[in-house]
C-alpha cells in the first residue's frame, strides 16, 4: 500500500515534472523528475532492464528529507521516468530513506536495502541522526517496507562501530545464493571502515568482517562502498568525507578512491593500490552492476558537495548522474571508458588529420554542445610545444579549458568562465601517464556537463558547466607547434 507520504511525492511529480521541457535537461545524462538528486542507488539489473534508484527531494531543488527517486533504461542513455519508489514514512526511517542497493530475489520480486535515519536528542540536548538499515520489496514499481526493519542496527555493529555513522548498503547476490553487503561505518578511531555482512534470503543479516578501514589515511567517513571481482583483482570503491590533498592524486573534501587489491585464505580483502575515481570536480558515490553481457558498468553523482549551492536561478531540477562507464583493470588501474551504447547516437564523423596547431585555431565543423569528440595531439620534436589547450563551450565570454603541460604531465580541467554564478573552486589538476608529449582526449558534451577520458580510459575527469548553450565554439591552442588530429560527432538521441 502506498502511504500518504509516498503518494504525496508521485503526485508532485507527476503534475510538475512533465512541465520541465527536454531542452532545459540534458539530452542523456540521468536527472531527477523534479527537485534535487544526489547520490544513485539501487543500480541493478532486475528483469532484463537497468534500474536506476537516487536520494531525490522533489519538493525543492534542495537537499531535503531522502526520499528514493526512480529511473530505469534498457541502454543506459535513454532513461524512463517511474514515479518515486521510497518516501521516509516510518518512524525507522523518518529523517530520511538514505543511500543504498537493490537485487533480484529467486522469486522474481525486488528487493530494496536502505539506510533508515532517526533522530534522538543527546543528553546535552543536541539533535543527532541514528543510521539503521532497512528492506523495502516491491515488483519493480512499487515497493514494501518489511515488518522487520530496520534488519541491522548497533547491536549488528563490530566493536567500537559507531550507530550514528553506519550507512550506504551495497547489496548483491553471490554466486552461492546467499546475499552480501559492503556498508560504511566510522570506527572507534573517528575514520572510516567497509563492513562486510551476509544473509540467507535478503532480511536476516549477519556481520562477516571488516575489509578495510581509513586509519586516518584517506579522508575520515568512507561513504557509499561497493565491492567486485574485476580483471582477476578485487575492487573496493568508496567515497571518503574530509579527504586532505595527497599531491594531484586527491584532492581536498569529498573524494572517490579506488582500493584494488586480492582476496585472502580467509576471505579478506588485501589491499594492493589505492587510486582516485575520478580526477574532475564533478563525481561522487559511484555505483556499479554487472551486465547481463558480463560488462562491469559504473555511474557517479555528477555533482559536487562543496558546490551544491552553485546552481542557476529558478532551476527546476538539480544533480545529474555522470554517463554510465564500462570498467576494466588495465596495467594495475582502474579504466574507464563511456558505455558503448554511445556510439549508435553518433550523427556523421568531422575529422581533420594533421593539423599544424602554433597559437589558436578552429576547424570547420568542430563545434557544438552534444558531441563526442576524440583529439590526438603529438609533439614535432622534443620540446616542440610548451603547452596545449582545448577550450569547449565557448562565445566571447566563456568557455571551459582543458590544458596539458608535457614536461610536467600534468592535465588541468579549468571551468572558472564556464557559467557557475558563485566563486567556487573551478579548477583540478592531475599526472596522466607521460607518453613523450603524446596526448589522446575523448570529450564528451552535454549542453551542462563535460567528461574527458584520457589515453583510451587510463583516467577520467568530470564537470558541470552552465554556460549558455548559445556557447558553441571549440577551439585548440599551443605554445610552440605540435600536430593534432580531431575527430568528433554530435550525438543524436
Amino acid at each position: 500500500m502506498t502511504s500518504p507520504k509516498l503518494q504525496q511525492a508521485r503526485d508532485f511529480e507527476a503534475r510538475y515534472g512533465p512541465h520541465i521541457p527536454d531542452a532545459e535537461r540534458p539530452a542523456f545524462h540521468a536527472t531527477p523528475t523534479i527537485g534535487w538528486m544526489n547520490d544513485p542507488n539501487g543500480f541493478s539489473v532486475y528483469k532484463g532492464e537497468c534500474h536506476l534508484f537516487y536520494q531525490y527531494h522533489p519538493f525543492s531543488n534542495e537537499w531535503g528529507p531522502m526520499h528514493w527517486g526512480h529511473l530505469k533504461t534498457r541502454d543506459f542513455l535513454h532513461w524512463q521516468r517511474l514515479p518515486a519508489a521510497l518516501a521516509p514514512d516510518e518512524a525507522y526511517d523518518a529523517a530520511g530513506c538514505f543511500s543504498g542497493g537493490a537485487a533480484e530475489l529467486p522469486d522474481g520480486r525486488q528487493l530494496l536495502m536502505y539506510t533508515g535515519v532517526q533522530r534522538e536528542r543527546t543528553p546535552e540536548g543536541f539533535l543527532q541522526e541514528i543510521q539503521t538499515q532497512c528492506i523495502a520489496i516491491g515488483d519493480g514499481l512499487d515497493y514494501e517496507k518489511v515488518g522487520q526493519n530496520p534488519v541491522l542496527d548497533a547491536k549488528d555493529l563490530p566493536e567500537g562501530g559507531s550507530r550514528i555513522d553506519f550507512r550506504d548498503p551495497k547489496v548483491w547476490r553471490g554466486e552461492d545464493g546467499a546475499y552480501y553487503a559492503v556498508i560504511g561505518n566510522r570506527t572507534r578511531d573517528g575514520s572510516g571502515a567497509i563492513l562486510l555482512y551476509q544473509s540467507a534470503d535478503g532480511c536476516r543479516w549477519r556481520f562477516v568482517r571488516t575489509l578495510d578501514a581509513c586509519q586516518n589515511q584517506y579522508g575520515r567517513m568512507w561513504e557509499c562502498p561497493d565491492y567486485f571481482a574485476l580483471g582477476g583483482k578485487q575492487v573496493l570503491l568508496t567515497s571518503p568525507q574530509e579527504m586532505t590533498p595527497i599531491g594531484l592524486e586527491f584532492h581536498a573534501g569529498n573524494g572517490t578512491l579506488c582500493l584494488m587489491g586480492h582476496t585472502a585464505p580467509d576471505g579478506g580483502f588485501v589491499r594492493e593500490r589505492v587510486q582516485a575515481v575520478d580526477y574532475g570536480l564533478d563525481f561522487y558515490a559511484p555505483q556499479t552492476l554487472l551486465a547481463p553481457d558480463g560488462r562491469r558498468i559504473m555511474i557517479g553523482w555528477m555533482q559536487n558537495w562543496s558546490t551544491v549551492g552553485a546552481k542557476p536561478d529558478h532551476c527546476r531540477w538539480f544533480g545529474q548522474m555522470s554517463l554510465p562507464r564500462e570498467i576494466s583493470v588495465q596495467n594495475g588501474r582502474l579504466a574507464q571508458q563511456p558505455v558503448r551504447e554511445l556510439e549508435s547516437c553518433r550523427g556523421p564523423a568531422v575529422v581533420h588529420h594533421h593539423i599544424l596547431v602554433s597559437g589558436e585555431t578552429n576547424l570547420p565543423g568542430i563545434a557544438g554542445r552534444v558531441l563526442d569528440m576524440t583529439v590526438q595531439i603529438r609533439p614535432m620534436g622534443q620540446g616542440s610545444y610548451r603547452w596545449f589547450r582545448v577550450h569547449l563551450a565557448k562565445d566571447g565570454e566563456h568557455d571551459t579549458i582543458l590544458r596539458y603541460k608535457p614536461d610536467e604531465s600534468v592535465l588541468k580541467i579549468d571551468r572558472t568562465r564556464s557559467g557557475l554564478p558563485h566563486d567556487i573552486v573551478n579548477t583540478r589538476s592531475f599526472l596522466v601517464r607521460p607518453r613523450g608529449g603524446e596526448l589522446k582526449l575523448r570529450i564528451i558534451l552535454d549542453r551542462f556537463s563535460v567528461e574527458v577520458f584520457v589515453n583510451d580510459g587510463e583516467q577520467a575527469a568530470s564537470a558541470v558547466i552552465y554556460t549558455r548553450q548559445e556557447a558553441q565554439a571549440i577551439t585548440f591552442e599551443a605554445e610552440g607547434q605540435l600536430l593534432m588530429d580531431v575527430e568528433k560527432y554530435d550525438l543524436v538521441l
